[in-house]
């Protein structure tokens, strides 16, 4: 199964200015933080470009949020069922052949300890850096093959292969593989 990646869901540019402007940051104060530049900044914030999974992570550090808050919420309403058409698809990253897209699996509210997603890894496509928070992460290989970095040690997952640990330690991961790959990652406290 490829993914329709213009049926993503586009970053939040206009949410993350609020949250921003909402701290008392600048463009100039927040890019030097998380050590991009306020050109990048600008451009995230207005539509034109999406920033990796490493640095949406510093973002959201540096404005005390988690990666959810930028998301609409959608309450699942305690439902027990959620159909493959409900769920949105987050664009992540967005150079040629090095995308990476979320497709959630449940809402991304307060009813829910767990978060998880389908990882859609392109060719390529990687964390483009480290990244730790809190929690606990588990992953289950369902196509392709990934290289998975967890404090320092590299593992190769293929699918059918499954992995956890906890989320503090510095952990990446690249598709070294030539097809699109695709991971079911469930990870708590929720941090997407």
């Amino acid at each position: 199964m490829t993914t329709d990646s213009s049926s993503a869901k586009p970053f939040p540019g206009q949410r993350l200015r609020g949250f921003r402007k909402q701290g008392g940051l600048s463009l100039k104060q927040l890019a030097e933080h998380v050590g991009c530049s306020e050109s990048f900044l600008s451009k995230v914030e207005n539509g034109r470009a999406n920033p990796s999974l490493s640095m949406l992570h510093q973002i959201v550090d540096a404005l005390g949020i988690s990666i959810t808050s930028l998301f609409d919420s959608d309450s699942g309403n305690h439902r027990v069922v959620f159909r493959q058409s409900e769920g949105p698809r987050l664009r992540l990253q967005s150079k040629e052949a090095r995308e990476i897209v979320l497709e959630r699996l449940i809402p991304q509210d307060g009813d829910h300890l767990l978060q998880a997603n389908i990882h859609v890894v392109g060719v390529g496509g990687d964390s483009r850096g480290t990244i730790s928070h809190e929690g606990e992460e588990l992953g289950y290989m369902l196509e392709g093959v990934l290289e998975l970095t967890v404090d320092q040690r590299v593992y190769r997952i293929e699918a059918g292969d499954c992995f956890v640990f906890r989320s503090e330690l510095p952990h990446a991961y690249r598709n070294i593989g030539d097809t699109e790959a695709r991971v079911l990652w469930v990870n708590t406290p929720t941090t997407f």
